[in-house]
């Protein structure tokens, strides 16, 4: 039972960080073949993602999904969200994995023993699937909340820095989905324009 871990979102300036786990059925000998195209997630287009995160789905033993929150990061700094995303994917599991393999990072505290492995997810399947899993699933997440603060275009930049985004964040300021312990994020609300100003309505929505 063992379950491939990653994680999308950390540099984002809003929205959460998610991360997915997949438990693949290690046993199955067609495997290799029912998810070769599976690629790290940024290796994919929109559409190939979102095809293969449902052949993912199906063909896995079980998938977890997990989300550590712009308020939770700012408060606890990203690599302790990204932790935490993971866990809660973890902890979505069943059944239980014996063993995981991380994209990069350890996490701390839990008796599973695990491997971190750098750029896991362009050499080990299950991390690739839960790369792409992770992006799908934030993705949509940020299309919904581009509905509620429609000024930034999440939808577009998914909560990146792109330059419409952080013109949005000069001429309006942040929301509540901003992370103020970013850079950017800080400057636009630091601005003498923005000190004495209530934030922007931007949805009946919101």
């Amino acid at each position: 039972m063992i379950a491939g871990l990653d994680e999308v979102g950390r540099g984002a300036l809003a929205g959460p960080v998610v991360a997915a786990a997949v438990l693949l059925p290690l046993d199955r000998f067609d495997l290799a073949r029912a998810l070769e195209g599976v690629r790290d997630s940024k290796q994919l287009t929109p559409l190939a993602r979102q095809r293969w995160a449902a052949e993912i789905r199906r063909v896995a033993l079980s998938v977890g999904i997990g989300k550590s929150s712009s308020r939770e990061l700012d408060r606890i700094g990203v690599l302790s969200a990204t932790r935490l995303a993971m866990q809660r994917a973890l902890g979505e599991l069943s059944p239980a994995p014996s063993f995981l393999l991380i994209d990069h990072l350890r996490l701390v505290d839990l008796e599973i023993p695990q491997l971190a492995i750098t750029r896991g997810d362009q050499s080990v399947l299950s991390i690739a699937a839960a790369s792409v899993v992770a992006k799908v699933a934030r993705d949509q997440l940020m299309e919904r909340l581009g509905g509620r603060f429609p000024a930034y275009g999440f939808g577009r930049n998914k909560g990146y820095g792109t330059a419409h985004h952080r013109a949005a964040l000069d001429r309006v300021g942040a929301c509540r989905e901003h992370r103020r312990s970013y850079a950017p994020v800080q400057l636009a609300l630091a601005r003498p324009s923005r000190r004495n100003r209530r934030p922007a309505v931007l949805s009946t929505q919101a």
